[in-house]
């Protein structure tokens, strides 16, 4: 697991190391918080054994229940094979703790490191492992109506209330700017902001272009490399599976094979993912053709609609805002990359699918 961190402060690190005492009968040597994650306050401790455990630390609010299932999802894909860490039970064999106001879920240590941009041999091992995750869970229940909602929901893209919200955020940076409160990113956030207002005019006919059949199921729901951990080529962990809430297999597949990083950071792109595509479809050779070549509109679709990191920058920051700050300004360069070259995806995905 990634080795940069910080030190836990002190009442609360006492609090994560008091829990795992009397919760788990692990004795903490040392514990460090993790500059890592926006949802959690994640924690490495190292107990006086030896034994290295990562904690997941849930804010008040957290809906608990739909974790304990997203644990389930993670639990069921190491116990088929997936690299992934093991969860350890407290001492009432509960996979999450909430018996105190610091719920946490605690795991084994695993090494490895992220690597936001991935050489081909680890595209093709992260290809394989989405596809084995997808072939796994593609036979987990669901209830048919509730499923064909979730992909309907997806498309009801309300191209209105974003541009309201971009016209709100452009508001506030104005506000700033003229009170002589303004900053580099302020700049980039207005310029950027304008930008998508403008692009948004291409979400109708991406939608059109949307098959009505894409497949809908459980899947990973967040995967992309800063859930990977790789030691060298290999890979050793999948991480942070999300609650089993049925959703589009084109959107775990595109997120991933076009993950923004990869789009302006590799020139190569769409070898890129090429080499992720063939390895899933070899691992799964069941999924359907129309959501392999979707895909990339489907990852296109959704970095258009999201403001997310710009959003929180100006109405709530996150944990670590720098962070969210940096992935606005990369996924709307990938918006950019991604709408010039469109046909190109399509004519590659359509080539994979039928290939």
């Amino acid at each position: 697991m990634p080795d940069s961190a910080i030190p836990a402060t002190v009442e609360r690190g006492d609090r994560v190391a008091s829990l795992l005492a009397a919760r788990y009968g692990l004795t903490v040597r040392t514990i460090t918080q993790l500059p890592i994650g926006q949802g959690t306050v994640n924690y490495h401790a190292v107990c006086d054994d030896g034994l290295g455990v990562f904690v997941k630390s849930y804010p008040a609010g957290t809906d608990l229940q739909s974790e304990e299932a997203a644990i389930a999802l993670s639990v069921r894909a190491v116990e088929a094979g997936i690299p992934g860490p093991r969860v350890l039970p407290n001492q009432e064999g509960q996979h999450l703790d909430a018996s105190t106001s610091l719920p946490v879920s605690v795991w084994e240590w695993m090494p490895g490191g992220v690597s936001p941009l991935l050489s081909p041999s680890q595209l093709a091992e992260a290809g394989t492992a989405l596809g084995r995750i997808h072939a796994l869970f593609a036979a987990l229940p669901g209830n048919p109506p509730e499923q064909g909602s979730a992909g309907q929901r997806w498309r009801d893209i309300d191209v209105d209330a974003i541009t309201t919200t971009i016209d709100e955020l452009l508001e506030i940076i104005a506000d700033r700017i003229s009170a002589g409160a303004g900053d580099a990113f302020d700049t980039m956030a207005q310029r950027t902001l304008l930008e998508r207002r403008d692009q948004l005019t291409h979400v109708p006919g991406l939608l059109a272009g949307l098959p009505a059949d894409l497949t809908v199921q459980v899947v990973h729901g967040d995967y992309s490399p800063v859930n990977l951990l790789f030691t060298e080529e290999t890979l050793s962990a999948v991480l942070d599976f999300r609650p089993p809430d049925p959703f589009l297999v084109a959107y775990d597949l595109g997120r991933m094979a076009f993950y923004p990083n990869t789009v302006v950071g590799d020139a190569n792109w769409l070898d890129a993912a090429a080499t992720l595509i063939g390895a899933y479809r070899q691992a799964h050779p069941a999924v359907a053709a129309v959501d392999v070549r979707a895909c990339g509109r489907v990852a296109l679709l959704q970095l258009l609609k999201s403001l997310y990191g710009v959003r929180q920058h100006y109405l709530k920051p996150g944990l670590f805002q720098a962070d969210l700050d940096e992935f606005w300004l990369v996924r709307h360069r990938a918006v950019g990359v991604l709408l010039g070259d469109l046909a190109a995806s399509d004519t590659l995905l359509t080539e994979l699918a039928d290939g």
